[in-house]
């Protein structure tokens, strides 16, 4: 019996596993997967953090290039293979003008300030739960209208400066803010140098929302939180030119695009 099960065994290590796969590759997109339960997920080798009911998220940075191959293998050794080919895209560039020269190069006293405030993010954003927290998907975070977007080249005051990896949302100072999607506040700040009030939540498996410039906090780390639960306030602390929302999305080390998980940019008046 023994050459028999060898087959057998050999057999299933080769059987198609059937794994769904929603989302984009394109840069700065999130591609979502749904696996048998149970089921270990690896890209270009390095394991993927995958909840108990298999659901997965992978992310593609601003400007990466190339493929990247996705294995899923089943309790039972079933195989899915598939290489990612990630779709480049086009960028804007933006012009901003007459902000204080002290927040466009910043004044040397305050370095101290800005790396503990990295590393206070850093750590925040290290999170590797396998709960999918954001499996029932995403709402917009605030009303308003659309004053920036991801990807786009900022020149502040005439200076090239780094992509802006955001979406920025214009308000009046005051307007609430919601949670777009359900996770785990994992810091709170209220001034920050850069982005003045602070907050990230945490939606599992590496995916963590970042809400910049707010006015007023109304969570705490430590709290989980349910999409629609309200969070915070617009404002203009920190770097801004006015006020406005500012809402980055990072899956692990990759900086990536919330916008395409919404509903039409016309609905954010109405939500």
């Amino acid at each position: 019996m023994r050459p028999l099960v060898a087959i057998a065994l050999l057999f299933c290590s080769f059987a198609t596993l059937a794994v769904e796969l929603t989302g984009s590759t394109t840069q700065g997109g999130l591609l979502f997967g749904k696996a048998e339960p149970g089921s270990v997920v690896a890209l270009d080798g390095a394991a993927i953090p995958v909840s108990k009911d298999g659901f997965f998220v992978i992310g593609f940075g601003r400007d990466e290039i190339g493929t990247r191959e996705l294995l899923v293998t089943s309790p039972v050794d079933e195989i899915f293979s598939k290489r990612l080919t990630v779709q480049t895209r086009d960028y804007a560039i933006e012009r901003v003008d007459g902000l204080p020269p002290a927040t466009v190069t910043p004044d040397p006293s305050a370095t101290a300030r800005i790396k503990q405030d990295a590393q206070m993010v850093a750590t925040a954003r290290q999170r590797r739960e396998t709960q999918a927290y954001y499996s029932n998907g995403f709402n917009w975070p605030a009303k308003g209208r659309i004053s920036g977007v991801y990807g786009s080249q900022r020149v502040l005051n005439g200076q090239p400066r780094r992509p802006h990896f955001g979406l920025d949302i214009a308000a009046a100072e005051g307007t609430d803010v919601y949670a777009p999607a359900d996770g785990l506040i994992t810091l709170t700040h209220p001034d920050m140098y850069y982005s003045g009030g602070t907050i990230i939540l945490d939606h599992g498996q590496g995916l963590s929302s970042t809400f910049l410039h707010l006015s007023e906090i109304l969570v705490e780390a430590g709290t989980f939180v349910q999409q629609g639960d309200l969070i915070g306030r617009i404002g203009s602390t920190g770097r801004a030119s006015g006020p406005h929302l500012d809402w980055r999305m990072n899956w692990q080390d990759r900086r990536v695009d919330p916008q395409p998980l919404l509903p039409p940019a016309a609905d954010a008046a109405a939500n």
